[in-house]
């Protein structure tokens, strides 16, 4: 399932994964899987962690946080036009879409970039975890597009993909955030 975005369904209540799109990474049937929510941004602005990175980040400029894991890392998330080679410092995970080495100098690695968002942490899944809950009925596996992990409107994201599946799926896109009120 690399590349490909789970997006969280209804019933999946619990606040860190409620309503969230989480852009696989890697996923593998014996170790597990692990990737970022792509539609948290928080009201800290990339400078404050990593200063040298701010001025090539995606609008908002904010840190989004990535996951529940690994609060005190960060990951980079970039958008590489092209299917050629990888621009450095960067290593494509599907399509455009790559992780950048946040070690790399910025100046280095901007000119081979279209986009880029900073992770705190991280969302992962041991082995077996992940299928138990798409089983179960915790989350959608769609195909994802490349601009979707860089969107100006994150707040917007789930029920943008959803919308855009047609069928049963763009109605749950308009399912109320809380039925009760309903």
């Amino acid at each position: 399932m690399t590349g490909r975005l789970l997006v969280a369904t209804p019933a999946l209540t619990g606040e860190e994964f409620r309503r969230s799109v989480v852009l696989l990474l890697d996923h593998t049937a014996d170790g597990g899987a692990f990737g970022v929510v792509v539609n948290r941004p928080t009201t800290t602005a990339v400078d404050a962690v990593l200063p040298d990175w701010q001025p090539y980040t995606t609008a908002p400029g904010q840190l989004f946080r990535g996951g529940p894991v690994g609060l005190d890392s960060a990951l980079g998330l970039v958008r590489a036009p092209g299917d050629d080679a990888e621009p450095l410092g960067v290593r494509r995970i599907v399509g455009s879409v790559g992780v950048v080495d946040l070690d790399a100098p910025p100046e280095v690695v901007a000119p081979g970039v279209a986009g880029l968002r900073i992770f705190a942490g991280y969302a992962g899944w041991s082995a077996g975890q992940l299928e138990e809950e798409v089983a179960e009925g915790s989350w959608y596996v769609l195909d994802g597009e490349a601009g979707d992990a860089f969107t100006a409107a994150p707040q917007d994201l789930w029920a943008a993909v959803l919308r855009r599946q047609g069928g049963r799926l763009a109605w749950v896109a308009s399912y109320p955030s809380d039925p009760a009120l309903n």
